[in-house]
């Protein structure tokens, strides 16, 4: 009996042991990041409630390649910080970077030191009185984790990449898909480069090569749907296959906000410096060779046109991107314009008139409105134009509550009032639609209606596969699709397509130094 009990302990003292010693060799990585396309072209501002944030354990629930179950949760001890993500709007206000930023490092010093961290980052910020947010974010973090620690960035190809978030990061990646149906894809990748670079020991890549490519276009151009998006990314997976090559990457840029870092990029890390800068190279010349050849993803016109076409058509829905407002690019959302014309038209002034659907407008004081009258019950008031009435005023809306619904997590509140045969969807705040459930949460069904206008660019998949036609309306806002109108001073240039006449650029690949070699 003796020796049995002193077997068993002997036992749970070696598996402890083990135990201890497998948890020590693990790899400590933590998770940290903000996320936001701001405009320098529109009033708005971003504040702290613009930023739904995660902290600790919470932010796991964002990364299913990273929950309990998963192989990656078990191959590191993970310490995430804060992960911040905002709907895309105005620039953000210092106060409110300087309070995310300032909790992530406090929440970073906790639990120092760690061998990587998973910096989870959008690219495209804009912060009041300061340029390359991200940059600055990114030197931050680095005076807390050190040199040493291994950074793995997460982009959105609508992002910049700065030089000098280049140098302190080590790994980096973005999506390879426009729209961003490979967004979880790339931010499993991004962690499982830096997990396979510890696990291996190999550590920070050798290269990396950066290299700034002079093209500024909007997203609306660049979809990866169709060419020549779509061969041009196709050529980056088969190059992250190349001996001595760890990943490859090409950022469109963000194009609506004018700052020295707002262009192309490409970047190659790896071990092997020729695979690395002939990767780069390959990349950057392959993006300026087709330069001519983009296109908006859909036919565009001018919104009357827009509406004229879509009234003669028999196909339904027609849908009609109202482009210049759309919250999901930086806009306001709260441009009336296009809604004010739509109810200028007379087509759409009788109740029997074509079905039109119009998502969306905010107007906290009309839904108050609203509210108070009560489905079926008649309401009038204005909504709209409170932070952009730089094209329109506020809207002046008279007609019938057909649906009122709260608890929305970005609107909290929205209503549906009809005017004449126009179902406008009215919010507290501002809300992109973009489900097909959005609608039919309140009581529309946008495959029945005839017209269905939406403050987007391109449309997300459940739009475009809901479409029977579809047309982008060159609408005016703060991220207006003829750039030319926007009146960049602060962008370098030349700039293709704003200088059609440029020479060719030196795309020859910068070689970035390693965060530890930094002076």
């Amino acid at each position: 009996m003796r020796t049995t009990l002193f077997s068993l302990l002997l036992l749970l003292v070696i598996f402890s042991c083990s135990t201890k010693q497998d948890s020590k060799d693990l790899p400590r990585i933590a998770i940290a990041g903000l996320a936001i396309e701001s405009s320098t072209f529109s009033p708005a501002k971003s504040d702290v409630e613009a930023f739904r944030t995660r902290e600790g354990s919470n932010i796991f629930s964002y990364y299913p390649f990273l929950d309990s179950a998963s192989e990656n949760r078990g191959r590191a001890e993970w310490f995430p910080t804060l992960r911040g993500h905002a709907i895309p709007g105005g620039i953000v206000t210092r106060e409110a970077y300087e309070e995310l930023v300032g909790k992530t490092l406090e929440m970073l010093q906790e639990n120092l030191p760690y061998d990587g961290l998973f910096f989870d980052i959008h690219g495209a910020m804009i912060v009041e009185g300061l340029d390359d947010p991200e940059g600055d974010f990114i030197i931050r973090v680095r005076e807390v984790v050190g040199p040493e620690t291994l950074i793995s960035t997460s982009m959105d190809l609508h992002g910049n990449v700065s030089w000098r978030l280049a140098e302190n990061t080590d790994l980096i990646t973005c999506y390879r898909m426009a729209p961003h149906e490979d967004a979880l894809e790339s931010k499993q990748r991004a962690v499982e480069n830096l997990l396979e670079r510890l696990e291996s020991g190999k550590g920070k890549p050798a290269y990396k090569a950066w290299i700034p490519v002079p093209i500024l276009l909007p997203g609306e151009k660049t979809s990866t749907r169709i060419d020549p998006g779509k061969s041009l990314y196709a050529k980056v997976d088969p190059l992250t296959k190349k001996e001595g090559v760890i990943d490859a990457a090409i950022w469109i840029g963000y194009a609506w906000a004018d700052e020295p870092r707002n262009h192309a990029v490409v970047m190659v890390t790896g071990d092997d410096e020729q695979a690395v800068t002939e990767s780069a190279e390959e990349l950057a010349q392959s993006f300026w060779d087709v330069r001519n050849e983009f296109e908006f993803v859909a036919p565009v016109a001018t919104l009357e046109e827009s509406l004229d076409m879509a009234i003669a058509s028999d196909k339904k829905p027609f849908m009609i991107s109202d482009m210049g407002d759309n919250p999901t690019a930086g806009g306001a959302g709260d441009v009336t314009w296009t809604l004010t014309e739509i109810l200028k038209r007379p087509e759409f002034q009788a109740e029997n008139g074509p079905t039109l659907i119009y998502a969306s407008i905010p107007g906290p004081e009309f839904v108050e409105k609203a509210i108070a009258a009560g489905v079926g019950g008649q309401v009038e008031g204005t909504a709209g134009a409170a932070v952009d009435d730089r094209f329109a005023p506020p809207i002046l809306l008279k007609g019938t509550v057909q649906a009122i619904e709260e608890g929305d997590g970005a609107a909290e509140v929205e209503v549906v009032v009809k005017v004449g045969s126009v179902h406008v969807i009215v919010t507290k705040k501002r809300k992109p639609y973009h489900r097909e459930s959005d609608f039919t949460n309140l009581g529309l069904n946008p495959r029945d209606a005839d017209i269905v206008v939406v403050k987007i660019g391109y449309l997300v998949p459940e739009l475009y596969d809901m479409r029977a036609d579809w047309i982008m309306a060159l609408t005016p806002g703060g991220v207006d699709q003829d750039l030319e109108r926007l009146g960049y001073k602060r962008i370098k240039r030349p700039m293709f397509p704003l200088d059609k006449d440029m020479e060719d650029p030196d795309l020859s690949a910068q070689m970035v130094p390693a965060a530890d070699e930094l002076e």
